[in-house]
């Protein structure tokens, strides 16, 4: 299943820099031709963050990547107590 995400996350990716790279250079095409082009390099924008963040989540409970530090909620309300002093 990870191998399915990152192979997600790749083809997302590429088809965000395509299509961005067409809508944003190319001449000669109509207006519907570059809202297409547009609205697929938008999909592949959201596609890749999403499958990145699931990668990411993936790596980190799994242990092949450090976890992110977030502090729980106490020590977090202890930190905007202490903010403000």
């Amino acid at each position: 299943m990870n191998k399915l995400i990152a192979i997600v996350n790749v083809i997302a990716w590429a088809g965000f820099w395509a299509f961005g790279y067409l809508a944003l250079t190319a001449e000669g095409l109509t207006d519907t031709q570059l809202v297409v082009a547009a609205v697929l390099a938008f999909a592949g924008l959201v596609t890749g963050v999403v499958a990145y963040m699931k990668l990411v989540r993936v790596t980190e409970q799994s242990g092949y990547a450090k976890s992110s530090k977030q502090l729980d909620a106490a020590a977090r309300e202890r930190a905007q107590e202490e903010w403000g002093k």
